[in-house]
């Protein structure tokens, strides 16, 4: 058994039922390596052979000024457990449930945390399965019929230097019944250095006309590893609008998974992938146009830098009687060294009549006519690179409404962009 599974398992206790049979599947089927499609640009080679501890009790101190200019409402965890300390949930309307998903489990209502008990059948779903064994803890949301949130709510997830690694498992869930509508931002941000394992797992829920502005900031310690999923479902009308900015983290993985199920159901879906140093990102999207009427729009930036290696898979199924589906794909990428590597890979399956559906990906550099037009208006190379280059990724930022929120997503991509500069 590799390292990594034994430590894991080390850490389970003596829980029986799903827990066990989702602990037990992931051990009978082991890591997905090379043989494994959804796997098959990104090594866990090294991960395998690492071992890792369980998050102890206690919620670890960290620094207050890692939450400056995050807003309330705001509900923070570090390595995996609750900071009450440094949440703010004061302004939360009545219609708005939040819990931890330990008080979940504990509600004696077996509906509250039932989504929990999801079986994942594939073999290279090692990771939901772990996920389903061992998280504890993590975000349980829901929104009543026609609720609001006025204002984004933050949630921060910190990863923190301990005694040794750690292996932190948090599962999510957030849902909107009929007409609801909400804005979340995940912060999942390093405090000092460390090489933690997150594991997370999401569930989206989107009812009737419910509409969700989603988006995360990954942007963890420099060694750290997070292997992230993202499961949602959408209703009649419902509309999903995300933007994922993977800038941080050793080695970072996110699967993001749309089943549009309602007639005129639409997801609007951005990101960035900066790959820097020795960075391997992968972002892996499968997107199920089942119903009729769908539509997605789904706009990717990829960096390749230093060593760094981006990976993409972009998966568009449109099914039979989807018709009038309008599903679009760009993935543009740039190459910013030699040694650098941009791995895109976009598929398209159509099996309706009548759709709309295109995709497209380049991998390439810098435009050399539009450095040269700057430099000719007095602006040296380096400066000129260091603007086309953020023009390049913020375009994808032009779908945040919220200018307040737009400009602090704005701030942590150049933040980041400006650290790659500086390497």
């Amino acid at each position: 058994m590799a390292a990594l599974l034994e430590s894991l398992a080390a850490g389970f206790g003596d829980d029986a039922g799903w827990r066990r049979e989702a602990l037990d599947a992931a051990l009978r089927d082991g890591l997905p390596l090379s043989r494994s499609e959804a796997w098959k640009y990104t090594s866990l080679r090294a991960l395998e052979r690492r071992s890792f501890t369980p998050v102890p009790a206690a919620v670890p101190v960290v620094d207050a000024a890692l939450f400056e200019g995050i807003p309330a409402p705001r509900m923070v965890f570090v390595n995996g457990r609750f900071d009450p300390l440094h949440s703010d949930l004061a302004a939360l309307p009545a219609t708005v449930r939040l819990q931890t998903l330990a008080e979940a489990l504990a509600d004696p209502d077996p509906r509250s945390g039932n989504f929990m008990q999801r079986r994942y059948p594939a073999k290279d779903e090692v990771f939901a399965r772990l996920n389903t064994a061992l998280a504890r803890e993590g975000v349980v949301l829901r929104l009543e019929e026609n609720a609001r949130l006025d204002r984004p709510l933050h949630l921060v997830f910190v990863g923190a230097a301990d005694d040794g690694d750690l292996a932190v498992h948090a599962r999510h869930l957030v849902e909107l019944r009929r007409g609801a509508e909400a804005t979340i931002v995940e912060h999942h941000l390093g405090a000092g250095e460390h090489a933690n394992l997150g594991n997370v797992l999401t569930h989206v829920h989107l009812a009737q006309g419910a509409v969700l502005h989603h988006y995360r900031v990954q942007d963890e310690s420099a060694r750290a590893t997070v292997i992230a999923r993202t499961d949602a479902v959408l209703a009649r009308d419902a509309r999903y609008q995300r933007l994922d900015l993977e800038l941080g983290g050793a080695l970072s993985r996110h699967e993001l998974n749309v089943r549009l199920e309602g007639e005129g159901a639409m997801l609007l879906a951005n990101g960035v992938e900066l790959a820097t140093g020795r960075r391997h990102l992968d972002t892996r999207l499968g997107i199920d146009h089942i119903a009729g009427n769908t539509a997605c729009e789904l706009g990717w930036r990829g960096i390749g830098a230093g060593r760094g290696r981006a990976v993409f898979h972009g998966g568009i199924t449109i099914r039979a009687g989807a018709d009038g589906t309008d599903a679009n794909l760009s993935n543009r990428n740039l190459l910013l060294s030699e040694q650098a590597e941009i791995d895109s890979q976009p598929v398209l399956e159509i099996h309706a009549d009548e759709v709309k559906a295109a995709h497209g990906t380049t991998v390439g550099q810098l435009d050399p006519t539009a450095v040269f037009y700057l430099r000719s208006r007095g602006i040296p190379e380096a400066e000129a690179r260091t603007l086309l280059t953020r023009a390049f990724c913020r375009e994808v930022l032009a779908m945040v409404d919220d200018p307040a929120l737009r400009e602090a997503l704005t701030a942590s991509l150049d933040a980041a962009l400006a650290a790659m500069e500086a390497a």
